[in-house]
């Protein structure tokens, strides 16, 4: 906050509301009685108490949503790759040169220090993501703040309510796990409000260094959005310094930033180079990220593909040439006109809290929110354009800097995937919708002067009076708030995890205390756990497939396999290169889970692809709740001649309608995917439910096992198609 200057060298200022201009004015302090005293430092700390409780408020609310969807939900599929991988790195593996790496490592060394700091216990990760999101929103409303003052009436009031939207949708409340989009986003958030902050004083070295330095940051947490934001915001800066050169002003404090966003960026470079491999980080990061994730240009435009976009932006062109008119008329506005006006301008951000009255299904609700997404962004730059002479410095760019950043952030998964953790920058750029139209000034012809002279004298559009601006600001809030709460109660954007069916479970292992989903995730994981400790000594080999959970995390077991989650954007390997690795590294045991949390098919169906090559020097030795264990095969068993151990290797019974009737009793056992019929079809497969021998008393003739004639890898496909 700026404070007026003193009028008199011997005059202190404290804020309050007392003086005229907002503070209480004491004549040479020095002289100040025991009671002037007091009652400036209570004028001054109930200033501070008003001025910081909005933000105290936005940091509890949006901290408060997050460890509400912790405390009910959890996507084990990314959750899983954040805490192994952050695990591996806590132990002092180095990513892209001990293992492939296809991301930036702050979010992952982040998450290190807290599981080196603080140990492996869940809920420390949760208290992360509550802080860093109510911190992100705290930061957006100080950033809109600046963006609104001087150039609006009641800026701090407009500036809170277009923030109250941010406590659903915050960067940690859509996706509630530690990220690396959210912490990209928070890493921008602190980048932009440090530039404002250079804004106010152009020339100081204080502020000028911490804003470079923040330029780079983004960078290192998400290639595409920190890539963007750095241009950006570069290109933008050496834009200023030659306009700002123009009109003779200062530009050191830009130049500066410049230099240490430079500097940042080459100790950086070095510091990897020095670690991980320069040429490592530039394969994964770059090389092999760009292949497996880049969009096609046609799905990249598609965002703006929606006919629905034209018409709401027909309905905004209506109401800013109706707000014109009014505003060049000579006659007192119409206020009727105007609200109309107002209303056709805000439809597109209303209409998705309009629309809960008339649908009810999750995914179209979620739909008509997300569109608001490109009328935002075309609307916003229109704006920008035309009202680019009316901002100074940093803030006549800082638009286009977030616009460019949003489309960075859409090349990982475009409208629908890639929204979840930018809607700080989202409510930034309607701030500045509302203070660039609020700040257009119309000529009004000319009046008389007191001083006896005429001027053109200017006045602004109608939109900017008290009266219309903070309920229009207030109506969009509401419902960005309305429809944004049921976008995440619904959790429409996870859809692709399971996380509706079943009782809600809570983990009963310390280390995983706090963590809470639907279903028998938790449970069955928590039998395997258990297992793994009795069964399999702590310095054999382990591999995981498809890696959905966080298995080395919690059992503090250290991981021996390059990859740990087997998705194709994050696996180099084929499923024969994964098999000579697992003898390479003498992996000894394999756990495939079955049922996945995550709905993806391609992830099963490369699971199963995996599952059929490691067949060959592993078998099945145990059947849990949602897990099959595999053991690596006895290699002098197999050179007796034992058969079973080729996995292509065909088996016959001594009858083949026995064979028939086997295989027709296993398929509609596990049509039916209850955990006792899958395991019971597993035993009879491999022949443990009829011994030679277990049943047979003395005298009797011992039963023979039906063995079908099926290959062993067909035997799991079967079980995972039936599935």
């Amino acid at each position: 906050m700026v404070l007026p200057k003193p009028s008199r060298a011997t005059d202190t200022f404290i804020p309050g509301p007392i003086s005229p201009n907002g503070g209480f004015r004491i004549s040479n302090p020095a002289q100040m009685n025991l009671d002037e005293t007091s009652a400036a430092v209570v004028v001054s700390q109930r200033t501070l108490w008003i001025n910081a409780s909005p933000g105290l408020f936005l940091f509890l609310a949006t901290a408060l949503v997050v460890v509400w969807q912790n405390s009910r939900l959890a996507v084990l599929w990314d959750l899983s790759y954040t805490l192994e991988n952050s695990y591996r790195i806590s132990l002092g593996d180095i990513p892209y040169r001990d293992f492939p790496f296809a991301h930036p490592p702050l979010t992952f060394l982040i998450q290190a220090a807290i599981i080196k700091l603080a140990g492996r216990v869940f809920w420390h990760h949760v208290t992360y993501c509550a802080i860093v999101s109510g911190l992100s929103t705290v930061l957006t409303w100080r950033i809109i703040n600046t963006v609104l003052r001087g150039r609006v009436t009641h800026a701090r009031l407009l500036a809170f309510l277009l923030s109250l939207p941010l406590i659903p949708l915050g960067i940690y409340c859509i996706f509630p796990h530690p990220f690396y989009d959210p912490d990209c986003t928070f890493a921008i958030l602190i980048g932009v409000f440090l530039l404002q902050r250079l804004d106010l004083k152009p020339s100081s070295v204080a502020r000028a260094l911490p804003a470079g330095i923040a330029l780079v940051i983004p960078l290192f947490v998400k290639q595409n959005t920190g890539l963007a934001y750095l241009a950006a915001a570069a290109g933008f800066l050496i834009v200023v310094i030659a306009v700002e050169r123009l009109r003779q002003r200062p530009v050191r404090g830009y130049v500066l930033t410049l230099a240490s966003a430079v500097l940042a960026l080459t100790i950086a470079i070095l510091s990897i180079h020095f670690t991980a491999g320069l040429r490592n980080y530039w394969h994964w990061t770059i090389q092999f990220a760009a292949q497996r994730r880049t969009p096609a240009r046609a799905e990249m435009l598609g965002v703006y593909a929606d006919k629905t976009i034209l018409l709401w932006l027909a309905f905004i062109a209506v109401g800013v040439i109706l707000l014109w008119l009014i505003g060049r008329s000579s006659r007192p506005a119409n206020r009727a006109w105007t609200v109309l006006s107002a209303l056709l301008i805000a439809a597109p951000f209303v209409w998705p809290a309009i629309y809960l009255l008339h649908e009810h299904d999750p995914s179209e609700r979620a739909d008509r929110l997300l569109t608001v997404w490109p009328v935002l962004l075309i609307f916003s730059f229109v704006v920008a354009i035309l009202t680019i002479r009316s901002r100074r410095r940093i803030s006549m760019v800082t638009p286009f800097i977030i616009i460019a950043v949003i489309h960075g952030a859409f090349m990982s998964q475009q409208l629908w995937g890639s929204t979840y953790a930018i809607w700080p920058l989202f409510m930034i750029l309607l701030a500045f919708i509302l203070a660039d139209f609020s700040s257009i000034r119309l000529d009004a012809g000319l009046v008389s002067q007191p001083i006896g002279r005429t001027s053109p004298p200017t006045k602004h559009l109608p939109i900017a009076a008290p009266w219309i601006t903070i309920p229009l600001a207030a109506t969009v809030a509401l419902s960005l708030l309305i429809s944004g709460g049921l976008y995440v109660r619904s959790h429409e954007r996870l859809d692709y995890a399971n996380l509706d069916e079943g009782e809600l479970k809570r983990s009963t292992l310390p280390q995983l205390k706090g963590l809470s989903t639907r279903g028998d995730w938790i449970p069955n994981f928590e039998e395997l756990v258990r297992y793994a400790d009795r069964e399999i000594p702590r310095d054999e080999g382990i591999l995981i497939l498809p890696g959905e959970d966080f298995f080395y995390y919690a059992t503090g077991r250290r991981p021996r396999f390059p990859v740990l989650l087997f998705d194709h954007t994050v696996n180099p390997y084929s499923p024969e290169e994964l098999l000579q690795i697992a003898r390479e590294r003498n992996i000894g045991w394999v756990i495939i889970k079955q049922d996945l949390q995550d709905e993806d098919e391609h992830v099963e169906e490369e699971r199963n692809r995996i599952t059929e090559v490691l067949e060959q020097d592993f078998e099945q030795v145990e059947s849990l709740g949602n897990y099959d264990i595999y053991r690596r095969r006895d290699p002098n068993k197999k050179s007796e001649g034992d058969d079973d151990n080729d996995p292509n290797e065909t088996y016959e019974g001594s009858n083949s309608e026995s064979v028939a009737d086997n295989e027709k009793m296993i398929h509609e056992l596990t049509r039916n995917n209850s955990n006792e019929n899958r395991r019971f079809a597993w035993l009879s497969r491999s022949n443990s439910f009829a011994s030679p021998t277990s049943s047979c008393k003395e005298g009797c003739q011992p039963v023979v096992p039906i063995r079908p004639k099926v290959p062993a890898a067909q035997i799991h496909r079967s079980l995972a198609s039936a599935r």
